[in-house]
């Protein structure tokens, strides 16, 4: 039996994120140079987008460049930055055929120019496809999304458009980068490391996290699918009891 034939089709999560891990390590450990595993981990973007969209997941969040990556080699920030370019050329079509939409989150005016005009390019193209939006979170840090989101409301406080007392979890929320999309049912982080690394930290609240040891270049749909399995065996309870469910 397959990970896909264990499925309940009828318990899918409705919104994955996934922190993408272990590339450069992975490339490292083939002897080859840490661009070499960016590229194939590009492979396994295209594996696991179409697994969720076989299987019906509406939303698939990827932490593709976090705001501390800035720090690493400059020669390894303008690689993944052409990668991008060039994925995004080459995945359109897939996109389309697929009914993928993308959505992106993060201080996206971080990017070189060209890597802004290709998003927008992209996002203009796939705007009216609805089975599944793929959010890149690129220059993304969720510290910052929170010291953001406060500033908005401090701002609107200040200029007596929004009183102290209406600030609820609800107003806060739709202040997030991701307010237009639903909290994450299910995080999934390969490499083996067990931390969420500044990803989604308001969202994640009540989020089932799954970690695996694999690489990312490593990881499959039945990977994705062995993350949906477990995820369907645990009992989510939202602070109720068993017997309140």
């Amino acid at each position: 039996m397959t990970m896909n034939d264990k499925l309940d089709k009828n318990n899918i999560p409705r919104h994955i994120a996934i922190i993408m891990d272990g590339n450069g390590r992975w490339a490292k450990g083939l002897g080859k140079l840490r661009v070499f595993g960016h590229q194939n981990g590009v492979s396994a973007v295209r594996e696991t987008l179409e697994g969720a969209v076989e299987i019906g997941v509406q939303y698939l969040t990827l932490y593709a460049f976090s705001s501390e990556n800035w720090n690493r080699p400059k020669i390894e920030v303008k690689a993944l930055m052409e990668l991008l370019v060039n994925s995004l050329s080459k995945e359109l079509k897939t996109f389309q055929k697929n009914g993928i939409r993308l959505n992106t989150i993060g201080n996206i005016s971080d990017l070189p120019v060209n890597c802004q005009e290709k998003l927008k390019e992209t996002i203009a193209a796939t705007q009216s496809n609805t089975t599944c939006t793929l959010t890149l979170a690129l220059s993304y840090g969720s510290r910052k999304e929170i010291v953001d989101a406060t500033k908005a409301i401090a701002s609107q406080v200040r200029d007596g458009r929004l009183s102290v007392e209406d600030i609820t979890e609800d107003i806060f929320q739709q202040h997030l980068y991701t307010a237009d999309l639903p909290d994450p049912d299910l995080m999934i982080r390969t490499s083996g490391e067990y931390r969420i690394s500044n990803y989604l930290l308001w969202q994640l609240a009540y989020t089932e996290l799954w970690f695996t040891p694999k690489m990312w270049p490593e990881f499959t749909r039945s990977d994705l699918f062995e993350a949906i399995v477990d995820f369907q065996q645990r009992e989510r309870r939202f602070g109720k009891t068993s017997e309140q469910l």
